[in-house]
Parts: C-alpha cells; structure tokens; sequence
C-alpha cells in the first residue's frame, strides 16, 4: 500500500466539478473586479475556475461568483473574460501558455 501524497482539490464554481487544484485558475476580488491569481499569492479569498470560457460563462449564468465571494451585487469579469479568450487564441495557434 504505497500511496503518494494527497493531491489538494478544489471545485470549479462555473461547472461544479471537483478537481485536482492545480488544474484550475484561482480568482480574487480587487476593487469589484474578478483578477486571476495563477500562483495563488494575492490576499483574499479565492474561488476556483476551469481556465476556459465555457466555465466562466456557466459561473456568470448561475450567478456564482458573488456567493463564492461572500460579496452583494455583479462582479466585473470583463478582463478576466479577455485574458481567457486571448489565451484560447493562443491554444488555437499553437503557441504555448504559461500563465492566463
């Protein structure tokens, strides 16, 4: 019974899916806007995301990101929706992608 180290898991707020934490953007909240924290350093809780439009789309619908923010109101996603959608042109071209 060799087990290797407990791998962290965090749940996608967009499609609800439990996965390993390192397959997911971890996102903040500054001043009312949704930032990406790809090395999970910036203070303040964090919700998790498939780094994919889809997800962020599902978590906008379901109105998501409030309630995983303990926060009232809409929450500005828009340059969080722009570096997810430069970085699927990116995975379109070919080119590699290190940080959303």
């Amino acid at each position: 019974m060799n087990r290797g180290r407990a791998v962290p898991r965090r749940t996608c707020v967009g499609c609800r899916v439990r996965t390993a934490k390192s397959d997911l953007l971890r996102l903040v909240v500054v001043e009312d806007a949704l930032v990406p924290d790809p090395r999970g350093r910036l203070p303040g809780r964090g919700a998790h995301l498939h780094p994919d439009l889809e997800c962020l789309e599902l978590a906008e619908r379901r109105r998501a990101f409030p309630r995983a923010f303990r926060l009232p109101g809409p929450l500005d996603g828009s340059a969080l929706r722009a570096r997810l959608a430069e970085r699927d042109v990116q995975q379109q071209d070919g080119r590699t992608v290190s940080d959303v």
